[in-house]
């Protein structure tokens, strides 16, 4: 086992003990990646820290539930992005249009690059996409998840999860080329 799989498996064990020390470490460690999924989807950091909130609260009731043989960091995202999801939808704020015909269907991934762009540049720009658009280039871009999956999970078509993919990609494109022509 490599060594960050021995320290989640100790913090763990004192989690499950109710130590708080453990619970307040497994928190610190993971706090900055979950924040920038959990901000990924929100748009908003205020939105984000309730959403991450949430999430840990999940995480911790949950622990006993995790399989040791896994990843931890891969369960409390899977945590994090579905709490994401579950926010909006209480919320009623994933509104997915359909189809947008005008777009070409083009399903590759990466068909542009962000190569020169830091994260923080590239995570502001999704944060302006709308809410359906940006969760369904989340699931897709981000976390991996087939379209048919994410139709599934969002309860909405596929056709409807490709649209608001091509949706989001092309959004993205235009402001990031619009951002390096204004470098240059």
């Amino acid at each position: 086992m490599e060594r960050s799989h021995e320290e989640d498996l100790k913090l763990l064990g004192g989690c499950l003990e109710n130590d708080r020390r453990s619970q307040k470490q497994l928190y610190r460690k993971y706090f900055k990646t979950m924040f920038q999924i959990c901000l990924s989807y929100s748009g908003d950091r205020v939105e984000a820290k309730d959403i991450l909130q949430e999430a840990f609260i999940k995480v911790f009731i949950n622990l006993e539930n995790f399989n040791p043989k896994n990843s931890l960091e891969g369960w409390i995202r899977r945590i994090v992005t579905n709490t994401a999801i579950d926010y909006f939808r209480r919320r009623e704020r994933l509104v997915f249009k359909n189809e947008f015909p005008d777009e070409p269907d083009d399903e590759e991934r990466g068909s542009f690059s962000f190569q020169d762009l830091t994260d923080n540049i590239i995570l502001y720009y999704i944060k302006q996409l709308p809410d359906g658009a940006r969760v369904v280039f989340n699931l897709f871009a981000v976390e991996g998840l087939s379209h048919k999956e994410i139709s599934k999970k969002l309860n909405i078509t596929e056709g409807t999860s490709k649209s608001q993919y091509r949706r989001a990609r092309n959004l993205l494109k235009n402001w990031l080329n619009e951002y390096i022509l204004s470098k240059q």
